[in-house]
């Protein structure tokens, strides 16, 4: 099993390289030829010696396979890199947020001291999936998370170190707003969202400065622009809804910055991604 890479920085060659395999390469078949995706980075403004650089580090990861079709170099999808795909669909493209009265998955483990490192990368999934920390050995997720906690805890061969419970809404001393400040980074998501708000926001239906010099769409209307600014958008807003465990409104601040943030993101994807997809159908002749 694949796990998500937790490593790629947002706006790096090898991120930018994942976010396009992760948004087209299942709709070309699973497979793509080495100078399509080559020429599909360079529209990024990755230099080829680049691309290839990044291709080498995520075949090491494990996402890609190298094959040859028709004569050309090409890389296919990994055989089970489908569910973490799959898995990012659903957090990139379908937010959810936790009602006041649904289900709360709370993950206690115990793992012994020689079993340290496997105790380490348990709790930095925990964290990437946006599970809160409420105590030594107990994390606390909303309830459609249990899955995805499940698959970890497989992955990682804890599962017989580990009891999962589906319960109501925690009862704290206080409010569940102070309680969910000390189990979850909040301040961490909060500066997420208004980066992308802030390096995104001015190109709200194709209009304004973006970044890293990729033409607005009132420079450039061409499906090439398109595919590089909905790339960098999806590139960075991809790590926000893991972070993001989506708690109910009762659990955040009143100044959330969460809720135009998602509605930026609906919005460049209304804009940019028929364009986009309309740059890779030409690239790749798919």
């Amino acid at each position: 099993m694949i796990l998500d890479d937790l490593d790629s920085r947002p706006g790096s060659t090898t991120s930018l390289l994942r976010t396009v395999v992760g948004l087209y390469l299942r709709d070309l078949g699973g497979t793509v030829a080495v100078a399509d995706l080559v020429e599909l980075l360079g529209a990024l403004g990755v230099a080829p010696g680049g691309a290839r650089s990044a291709i080498s580090r995520v075949k090491a990861k494990g996402l890609l396979v190298p094959e040859t079709v028709e004569g050309r170099a090409a890389y296919r999808l990994a055989p089970d890199a489908g569910p973490m795909l799959d898995r990012g669909d659903r957090r990139i493209f379908a937010y959810r947020q936790q009602g006041d009265d649904d289900p709360w998955c709370l993950v206690s483990y115990s793992l012994p001291e020689e079993r340290r490192d496997v105790r380490h990368q348990l709790r930095r999934h925990l964290a990437w999936i946006g599970a809160g920390s409420v105590a030594d050995g107990l994390w606390i997720a909303p309830g459609h998370l249990v899955d995805e906690v499940e698959e970890i805890l497989l992955a990682l061969e804890v599962r017989d170190a580990a009891t999962v419970f589906l319960a109501g809404a925690p009862r704290v001393a206080g409010s569940f707003a102070d309680a969910a400040a000390r189990w979850w980074d909040l301040d961490r998501v909060a500066a997420l969202h208004r980066a992308f708000l802030a390096r995104h926001g001015a190109s709200r239906a194709g209009l304004g400065s973006v970044p890293d010099g990729v033409p607005s769409l009132a420079e450039d209307g061409s499906p090439r622009a398109a595919f590089a600014r909905w790339v960098r958008a999806v590139d960075d807003w991809r790590p926000i809804p893991y972070a993001d465990p989506g708690l109910p409104p009762s659990a955040l601040p009143a100044d959330w910055p969460g809720t135009s943030s998602i509605a930026l993101f609906d919005d460049l994807r209304a804009v940019l991604a028929a364009g986009a997809r309309e740059h890779v159908r030409a690239v790749t002749g798919c």
